[in-house]
C-alpha cells in the first residue's frame, strides 16, 4: 500500500471509529467491515484500531472534563463526587473480571457471522422493546443512580464482550430496562467508559506491543485526531438527540446491519471471523 492510500484508509476508519464508539450500533463491527472493504485488516490495520480507540476515550474525556475535574478535586468533600466514583468502580468490575477470566474463549468461538449478526439483530430488538414498554424512571440523572443500577448497568456492559453487542448499546439498553431515563443511561455509558476502555486499551497495547512502529506515526496522528473530532461530535451529537428522539432509529439499523453482516459472510465479501 502506497503512503497516500494508508492515510486515506487512516482518515476513514478514524471517522468510523469515533463515530461509532458511543452510539448504540457496535463500533467493531464497522471496524471489521471497513477494514476488509479497505484491505487494511492486518497487524498493521489491528494496531491502528487500539490507537484510535483510544483517541475516541480522550474525546469523551474532554468533553466532561469540567465534571470530572470537579469529581477528582471535590471526591472527599461532596457526597455526588464520591457516589460517582464508587458507581462507576462497581460498574466497571463485572467486565473486568468476567474479561480477565473468559475473554479468550469469547475471541476463540464466538467471533463468528452469525454470532456477530445475531448480537446486532437481538440488540436491536431489545432496543425496540425497551423504547415501547412501559417506562418507570426513578434516575433522571446519574447523580441519582444507586450502586445497585451501577452494578446492573455493570453486568449490561459485561454483554458487550459478545461480538456486535456493543459496549454502549449495552450499557444504554440496560440502563433503559433499570429505570435510567434515556439521558442517564447515554451519560453513564460515556463515563463508564473511560475506565473500561482505558484498561481494554492498556491491555491491548501490551500484548501487541512488538507490533507498533515508528514509522507508523504519520498514521497514528491522522487516525486519532480524527477519530477524537468525530467522538467528540458523536457524543455531543447523541445528547442533543436523545432530547427530542428515542433510540428506535438505532435499533433498525441495528437489524439492517446483522442482515449485512449475514449477507457479506455467506457471499464470502467478509471474513468475520478474522479478527
Amino acid at each position: 500500500m502506497s503512503d497516500t492510500y494508508l492515510l486515506i484508509c487512516a482518515l476513514i476508519l478514524g471517522v468510523v471509529e469515533g463515530l461509532t464508539e458511543f452510539l448504540p450500533v457496535s463500533s467493531t463491527g464497522h471496524l471489521i467491515l471497513a477494514g476488509q472493504l479497505l484491505g487494511f485488516n492486518d497487524d498493521k490495520g489491528k494496531v491502528f484500531e487500539i490507537v484510535i480507540q483510544f483517541a475516541a476515550i480522550l474525546a469523551v474525556v474532554w468533553e466532561y472534563r469540567v465534571r470530572l475535574t470537579h469529581t477528582l478535586v471535590s471526591i472527599t468533600k461532596e457526597r455526588a463526587s464520591q457516589r460517582l466514583a464508587t458507581n462507576l468502580i462497581i460498574a466497571f468490575l463485572p467486565s473486568a473480571i468476567l474479561g480477565f477470566l473468559f475473554l479468550k474463549q469469547i475471541k476463540a468461538y464466538l467471533f463468528n457471522p452469525t454470532v456477530v449478526a445475531s448480537a446486532f439483530i437481538i440488540g436491536g430488538l431489545l432496543i425496540l422493546w425497551a423504547e415501547r414498554r412501559q417506562h418507570t424512571i426513578h434516575a433522571e440523572t446519574i447523580d441519582d443512580m444507586t450502586w445497585q443500577d451501577a452494578l446492573k448497568v455493570g453486568f449490561a456492559q459485561a454483554l458487550a464482550m459478545i461480538p456486535g453487542t456493543s459496549r454502549s448499546g449495552a450499557t444504554i439498553i440496560g440502563g433503559l430496562f433499570f429505570g435510567l431515563s434515556r439521558l442517564a443511561a447515554a451519560e453513564f455509558s460515556f463515563f463508564l467508559a473511560i475506565p473500561t476502555m482505558f484498561a481494554a486499551t492498556l491491555y491491548d497495547v501490551y500484548k501487541h506491543r512488538d507490533l507498533f512502529n515508528a514509522n507508523d506515526l504519520s498514521l497514528f496522528a491522522v487516525g486519532s485526531v480524527v477519530s477524537f473530532i468525530s467522538a467528540f461530535l458523536a457524543v455531543r451529537g447523541l445528547i442533543r438527540f436523545i432530547s427530542r428522539h428515542d433510540f428506535t432509529v438505532f435499533a433498525w439499523y441495528r437489524i439492517a446491519f446483522g442482515i449485512l453482516v449475514l449477507g457479506s459472510a455467506q457471499l464470502g465479501w467478509i471474513d468475520w471471523n478474522d479478527h
